[in-house]
């Protein structure tokens, strides 16, 4: 990937980004120059250490033979033996089996939607709207995990179209430390993880709060009334 702005981050050779993620030059350096490796490292955090979600790629890449990650070679992969893959040891998530069927799904809709190019994905959006909704179609990415991601290329890539940030929602916010995006090494990784582990508390603290908050009692159904008969009319009849 290249950086389209001076401001997108520490930057190395050829305009590639030097990116910290990882914590390992070898599986960082495959990130910040492999669009499909950039975004099977989004898919593969979850659940597990960042630095072992996004070294996943690069490990993918070596037990496959390459120093960098094919779409369409992936898509033709048999199941089974793609699946090896992941399970051989160390094995490439805490669940090998069900990521190294995201990961062929990801790849095949890759070869389907963008001939098999990753950095298709953003490199034409004409705003962040429409970048976070072509993130938000790929499988395996929800609404959240496609804004970390826009986030991840608006201040690590330069990848900035219009809108970018508020795309983004609270990830794409200056300064912030919430996600994999704002890591720019071991400290701010330790922000990061500092700030998810806090959220997480929270929510933990939220969800026992509202199970022991005692139940409302329905109101008791009200009883309908017998509508009143209008009351006879006691005046006489004038005779004709």
């Amino acid at each position: 990937m290249t950086t389209s702005s001076k401001n997108a981050g520490e930057s190395g050779e050829n305009g590639v980004p030097t990116l910290r993620i990882a914590q390992q030059p070898e599986a960082d350096g495959l990130l910040a120059r492999s669009p499909l490796a950039a975004l099977v490292g989004m898919l593969l955090d979850q659940q597990v250490p960042m630095e072992w979600a996004f070294t996943g790629p690069y490990s993918l890449a070596l037990r496959m033979g390459s120093d960098d990650l094919d779409a369409g070679e992936i898509a033709a992969y048999s199941p089974e033996a793609f699946t090896a893959l992941f399970t051989g040891k160390p094995a490439l998530h805490r669940y090998p089996g069900s990521m190294a069927t995201r990961v062929q799904q990801l790849c095949r809709f890759l070869v389907a939607e963008y001939d098999g190019d990753a950095g298709a994905v953003w490199a034409d959006a004409t705003s962040g709207t429409e970048l976070l909704a072509r993130l938000n179609a790929l499988p395996g990415f929800g609404t959240q995990k496609a804004q970390i991601f826009l986030a991840l290329l608006g201040k690590r890539f330069g990848v900035r179209p219009p809108g970018w940030r508020e795309a983004a929602g609270a990830y794409g916010e200056e300064g912030g430390h919430r996600s994999v995006a704002d890591i720019t090494g071991p400290e701010s990784l330790a922000e990061v993880r500092a700030f998810k582990q806090r959220a997480k508390a929270e929510a933990k603290a939220a969800g026992a709060a509202k199970k022991a908050a005692p139940a409302k009692k329905a109101a008791p159904p009200q009883r309908a009334t017998a509508s009143k008969k209008p009351a006879r009319s006691t005046t006489s009849r004038t005779a004709k």
